[in-house]
């Protein structure tokens, strides 16, 4: 049987849509909700796997595993930010939301996001679900009247809405100038307009006076003691992220404050109220009511799924600055209406994606947006895979195309493409060089002693894949995945197949047989991050993957890992092998840092100018068609950066010789260091808090030799000493050498050759591009990646930080 997929067939692989899911005694059912994206603007790549491709992810784990899923998602289209975009493009607000909801849409079903339903927050069910909601509160008497001073532009005749007003963030030590009336997108501090330093209105740039004006609270601190029970029950249960644990922990000491519901606008849900009858309700009260009333878009049945908290598991992912409203404001309502809600379980929450140089921003225009993704040609199983392995869970992570380009042409390219071409191509072959497309028969494969260790470590692989991502820990799961490629990889060679074919074709089988398991595998964990990948896997096997795709325990998937010779039936024919992924060039990621540089205004003024300049060049000079096609191909950089590698950083073992604190900062300690020059570097480390300063002395350190020197505190900094941190940077550690090895020595990583920069180049991020990956093991190994830091001593180690971030 050949099969041939589509694109309805990759949608049926992710959500298997036959009719409406609702909850189902006795199974697990998981109800799953991103962030709504707001509706103004188009989705840069930050957005996308800050949300909706996280939860794509999990949502696509959960239905291999079996469990009843359904996903939710769709635009937030109330609100400030709504009428502020119709006023800069002179529509309606409902013609905006029209807009951009279809963008984004097609966004997401480019990244082949498997919503369930992917809906609006402007529809009937929205209001009908919000008023009975606050109505609930009303009568509970958890809202309250209040008279707030609020911002009113005599120029455009309007109290100014939260995101209406700019002015110098107030938070010391920010002091941001650009600070929405809201929130600041510098600190992250929530604001109330009034409390902004320099006010002006964002339509006209005057500055507002301050009028009275009547709206609604809901009364947090009345509800705080049901809140907190809610919180220090589920954040246990649901093994929330530390992130949001922080963030909770903070707006809870910093004391609840009542909290306004209405806005003086008109696009929003009306308050159905006589008193308030022309104001809407504040978006941040709206927004969250909106998983809600998507679901009741999806069915009528909704509260099956929103009001069974005994049956249904609600897992929530977002970005760090939406954590207050999930954990605080939105539990808090549904508390406060008395029901049987189905409140959070666990929540998701990622740091920031920052780009090349700077922060992604969807209102400054600048980073790679969802659009722009789909315009560079690269793949979309490329960009799910860069963005999953560069997920910032824990911090802030760096998007650079040089690290694109090394993670697809290293990890993709290299190893997982590698191994599941050679072993296809290989049994593709005809027989005398091959097995003609059939997968041989491996009798004996259990007696196979190397077999039988792949067996045995590709079974735990499977098992940590499944904690991790039962726990929400998708770059762990994805590690965990891509670990079964390199022991693939590392079967091969150990086996040496190509001889046995000739020598032993007993064992060749066993190990042809074995690899096909492994690849069928690999297809089925990385589909949740990699779908399309995974369709073409089965096409190239010549199997249905409706049918092959699972990872359940009632079919005993996982215990089958362990013996992989036993997954593909002899005897099967498989397809036509192909490449699965194409090198990325040093020419086209130059192309491509350049062509998105800047703002996207920036970009427009860029290409007006060359359209303007190859213009006048035509105007001015007679030219053939054929060099007027060639003068119109983008000019493509000559120069040739090389690849960024581990191998470019000089990290040596160093001894402090002396330590002393900074005579200009009390946190700073500087430090003589011995790297083997015959003259010490003066080094300049924030440790003071973490490392006693008699704990510094006379002690061997690794060293990174070649960043550039820097000035801190009036003292030259010449390198940098490696560190480990946990995950909330309260606990700090040096990195250390073995007790044998060489002052001077280079600290290596086996696999990698090359000789180290003079001087890392700042402009070219090497450094922040490797980073992400130094970290310390369970075993308190320091890694790059999965190498070691090696010396001719032995490996490099950290005291007793496990899974730490190296710096």
């Amino acid at each position: 049987m050949t099969a041939e997929f589509g694109e309805t067939e990759l949608r049926k692989m992710g959500d298997a849509h036959a009719g409406v899911k609702l909850p189902v005694d006795g199974e697990r059912n998981v109800l799953i909700t991103s962030a709504l994206p707001y509706v103004n603007n188009v989705p840069h790549l930050g957005n996308i796997i800050g949300c909706v491709l996280s939860a794509d992810v999990f949502a696509r784990y959960c239905r291999l595993r079996g469990y009843n899923t359904l996903y939710i998602c769709g635009t937030d289209e109330y609100g400030t930010a709504t009428e502020t975009k119709a006023m800069e493009e002179k529509c309606t607000p409902q013609e905006i939301c029209d807009k951009y909801h279809k963008i984004h849409k097609e966004v997401y079903e480019w990244f082949n996001i498997s919503f369930d339903i992917f809906g609006r927050t402007s529809s009937p069910q929205q209001t009908e679900v919000c008023q009975a909601i606050f109505k609930r509160l009303y009568d509970n008497n958890w809202l309250s009247e209040n008279t707030m001073q609020q911002l009113y532009c005599d120029t455009c005749e309007r109290f100014l809405a939260d995101r209406l007003v700019e002015g110098s963030c107030p938070t010391p030590g920010c002091g941001y100038d650009s600070a929405r009336g809201d929130q600041c997108e510098k600190c992250g501090k929530l604001l109330n307009p009034t409390e902004l330093n320099d006010p002006r209105c964002k339509v006209c740039q005057n500055t507002p006076i301050i009028r009275d004006t009547n709206h609604l609270f809901l009364e947090l601190p009345l509800l705080k003691d049901i809140l907190e029970e809610y919180i220090n029950e589920m954040s246990v249960a649901g093994s929330w992220s530390q992130n949001a644990i922080q963030a909770t922990d903070a707006w809870l000491k910093e004391g609840l404050k009542p909290r306004c519901i209405t806005r003086d606008l008109k696009w929003g849900v009306p308050v159905p109220h006589e008193k308030f009858k022309d104001k809407v309700f504040y978006v941040w009260f709206d927004a969250p009511i909106g998983y809600v009333s998507i679901t009741a878009c999806y069915t009528p049945e909704w509260e099956k799924w929103w009001k069974n908290p005994k049956n249904v598991e609600l897992f929530q992912f977002m970005g760090k600055d939406n954590i207050p409203f999930h954990t605080v404001i939105f539990p808090s309502t549904l508390l406060g209406t008395g029901e049987n809600w189905t409140l959070m379980k666990t929540i998701s929450v990622t740091e920031y994606l920052n780009y090349e140089a700077g922060k992604f921003s969807k209102s400054k225009g600048i980073g790679v947006f969802g659009n722009d993704a789909k315009d560079t040609k690269i793949p979309v199983e490329v960009w799910r895979y860069y963005l999953l392995t560069n997920r910032p869970e824990v911090s802030d992570t760096l998007f650079t195309w040089a690290d694109l380009q090394a993670k697809l042409n290293s990890e993709l390219l290299n190893n997982l493409g590698n191994f599941i071409n050679r072993v296809l191509s290989f049994i593709a072959k005809p027989s005398g060089l091959g097995y003609d497309s059939t997968i041989p028969d491996a009798p004996g494969a259990e007696l196979h002693p190397l077999t039988n260790a792949l067996g045995e470590k590709v079974g735990k692989y499977v098992e940590q894949y499944v904690e991790a991502m039962e726990k929400v820990k998708l770059k762990q799961g994805l590690k965990s995945a891509m670990a079964i490629s390199s022991e693939g990889n590392s079967y091969l060679q150990e086996s040496q197949f190509w001889r046995l074919y000739k020598e032993d074709q007993a064992s060749c089988s066993i190990v042809m047989k074995s690899s096909v398991g492994l690849v069928h595998i690999l297809a089925c964990l990385l589909e949740p991050f990699m779908p399309s990948f995974s369709l073409e896997v089965f096409k190239q096997l010549n199997l249905a993957a409706e049918s092959q795709l699972s990872l359940q325990d009632e079919k005993g998937d996982i215990e089958n890992a362990k013996r992989p010779w036993q997954i593909v039936p002899a005897g099967h024919i498989i397809g036509t092998p192909e490449p699965l992924f194409k090198e990325l060039k040093d020419d086209e990621v130059e192309f491509f840092r350049n062509k998105f540089a800047g703002s996207q205004a920036d970009r427009i003024v860029r290409a007006e100018a060359e359209a303007q300049k190859i213009a006048e060049q035509l105007k001015n000079t007679k030219v053939s068609a054929e060099s007027n096609a060639k003068r119109k191909q983008p000019a493509k950089s000559s120069a040739v950066e090389p690849e960024i590698s581990i191998a470019r950083l000089d990290i040596r073992v160093g001894l402090i010789t002396k330590a002393q604190k900074h005579p200009h900062a009390d946190s700073l300690y500087m430090e003589e260091i011995d790297v083997g020059e015959g003259q010490n570097r003066t080094v300049v480390s924030g440790l003071v808090k973490y490392i006693p300063l008699e704990e510094m002395q006379n002690r061997k350190v690794c060293v990174l030799c070649n960043l550039k020197p820097a000035n801190t505190r009036g003292i030259k900094s010449q390198a940098m000493v490696l560190a480990a941190s946990n995950s909330d940077n309260t606990k700090v550690e040096l990195v250390d050498p073995p007790v044998g090895a060489k002052i001077g020595e280079r600290v290596t990583f086996p696999g990698f050759d090359g000789q180290p920069d003079d001087v890392l180049n700042p402009k070219k991020k090497i450094w922040e591009t490797l980073q992400p990956d130094l970290h310390s093991g369970s075993d308190l190994v320091a890694y790059f990646k999965d190498i070691p830091l090696t010396t001719s001593a032995g490996v490099c180690k950290v005291s007793s930080i496990q899974n730490g971030s190296i710096r």
